[in-house]
């Protein structure tokens, strides 16, 4: 495989490569998940990612309990450019950036700062007991962090990283198929804990806390995909890959 930040890419290619070559019709059901990695010798991750690309085309429909189901013929089809990101690609960015981001903040918050984001977890909570999708006290909440260090430059990574995910059709795909309700207010209770260490000023606290709120939405979104063997190898994106910030 490539060297290359998008290799799910070009597993998705190489998908269509072998639906083709493989004589698959529309109805059929492919090989599995296990099969396609052990077939391309990579990370069942990979795969998965792979398929959700396919499932955003529309070629594939992965139907949970029964398999992956070949939607329309790639034959002949032209590969379009691809400017998305991976929803655990994209976790991985975030984690790596808004812990930093966090530490830093817990140096420099001012008790304005600390105002505004309880008045953002608020918003979330109120959108939560609403049952309502609307992320925008989560955003904020994120945002007011990266505000409170002063700088500009990282307001305007975190703002890209959000506008990455809203962009991202893979995200909005996977997370319409996994959403549940109540781990979002596991994810509020994530944000009180960072919340309480930028109150501390604890640098060191804000940056484990961040990093673990990161950690909980990327181990709930592929505990929640539900696609195939839960015991696959794991993403190539993933937490446990990142250097201590």
């Amino acid at each position: 495989m490539k060297n290359s930040a998008r290799l799910y890419q070009d597993v998705a290619r190489d998908l269509r490569k072998l639906i083709v070559s493989e004589g698959y019709a529309v109805g059929d059901r492919l090989i599995t998940e296990r099969q396609i990695a052990e077939y391309m010798k990579i990370s069942r991750g990979l795969v998965r990612d792979a398929i959700i690309m396919l499932e955003v085309e529309g070629i594939v429909q992965v139907r949970k309990g029964s398999g992956i189901y070949l939607m329309r013929d790639p034959k002949g089809e032209e590969q379009p450019p691809h400017d998305d990101i991976g929803p655990f690609e994209l976790l991985q960015a975030r984690q790596l950036i808004e812990s930093a981001i966090a530490g830093f903040a817990a140096a420099m918050v001012t008790k304005a700062d600390i105002t505004r984001m309880r008045e953002a977890l608020e918003t979330e909570r109120r959108g939560i007991e609403a049952k309502s999708d609307d992320y925008s006290g989560d955003e904020a909440f994120h945002r007011l962090i990266a505000e409170a260090t002063q700088n500009g430059v990282l307001v305007e990574m975190v703002e890209t990283l959000w506008s990455k995910r809203r962009q991202s059709r893979m995200w909005a795909q996977l997370h319409d198929r996994i959403f549940d309700e109540s781990y979002r207010r596991q994810w509020l209770d994530d944000h009180h804990e960072i919340l309480a260490a930028l109150q501390a000023r604890d640098s060191a606290r804000a940056r484990l806390a961040m990093r673990q709120h990161l950690t909980n939405v990327s181990d709930t979104l592929m505990e929640l995909s539900d696609v195939g063997d839960t015991a696959f190898d794991g993403f190539l994106f993933t937490p446990a890959s990142l250097p201590e910030v």
